[in-house]
């Protein structure tokens, strides 16, 4: 039974052992050894034949399942399981296997647990104290592009170059504040965000928008607009 062209039994360096790979089906399956029909969303592994096998054929039927979420029981327990196997899904959405969990030996999950709990509160203080750095970073970064803001615009009404920063430099929005050029203060940077702080709050750019006139012509139209209002805040008298 072939299942895809790079299931098979992977062998990699990681602690000297084999990674075995357990594949949940999305169509009926037959089990090539015991010929046991296993229907569908059934966990087999390849042989080195690429032949089908069910767990109990493959000799794994004795781990027991640990889903993916907690990477640190996941490294723990496969650190300790002599055999362990990754399960993946195929994702006809992504078009690729998706790692669902992994197959370890239940003494070596136990272990792990115990483990996981004993150094829960360090690992929480741990992440509390990466996050508060990133949150720190965060805001020195949206200081220091409000402060080039007003640099490069200091005619600006005050306080609004903190209104632009925070919006340019806003997390997963994939503004301008977010790219390689505004992390290294590039003026053209700081320009497209004044830029775009203007066309939307200060011109009916927005109206125009929303009675469906063509993004380029209500750009086009709104320029003029724009450049007078930039001229006003870059004028040093």
């Amino acid at each position: 039974m072939q299942i895809a062209n790079d299931a098979d039994l992977k062998e990699t360096s990681q602690n000297n052992k084999y990674q075995i790979t357990v594949f949940i089906t999305s169509r009926e399956s037959v089990c090539d050894e015991c010929k046991e029909t296993l229907g569908t969303s059934a966990w087999i592994t390849l042989d080195s034949n690429k032949k089908a096998l069910c767990l109990s054929c493959a000799d794994l039927d004795h781990l027991v399942f640990l889903p993916s979420g907690d990477s640190a029981l996941t490294r723990r327990a496969g650190k300790y399981s002599t055999l362990s196997a990754v399960v993946v899904r195929w994702s006809k959405s992504r078009k690729r296997y998706e790692r669902q969990g992994l197959l370890v030996e239940e003494q070596a999950l136990e272990k792990a647990e115990e483990e996981c709990l004993n150094d829960a509160d360090v690992r929480a203080l741990k992440r509390e104290r990466a996050a508060e750095k990133r949150t720190i970073i965060d805001k020195q970064f949206v200081a220091n592009f409000a402060n080039k803001i007003r640099r490069n615009y200091p005619k600006m009404p005050q306080g609004l170059e903190k209104v632009i920063a925070n919006h340019a430099c806003r997390k997963y929005s994939g503004r301008v504040g977010r790219t390689q050029a505004a992390k290294e203060f590039d003026d053209d940077a700081l320009f497209l965000a004044v830029n775009a702080h203007i066309r939307h709050a200060r011109t009916n750019y927005d109206e125009l928008l929303a009675k469906g006139y063509d993004r380029k012509h209500a750009r086009s139209l709104v320029d003029d607009e724009i450049q007078e209002i930039l001229k006003l805040w870059e004028s040093e008298k």
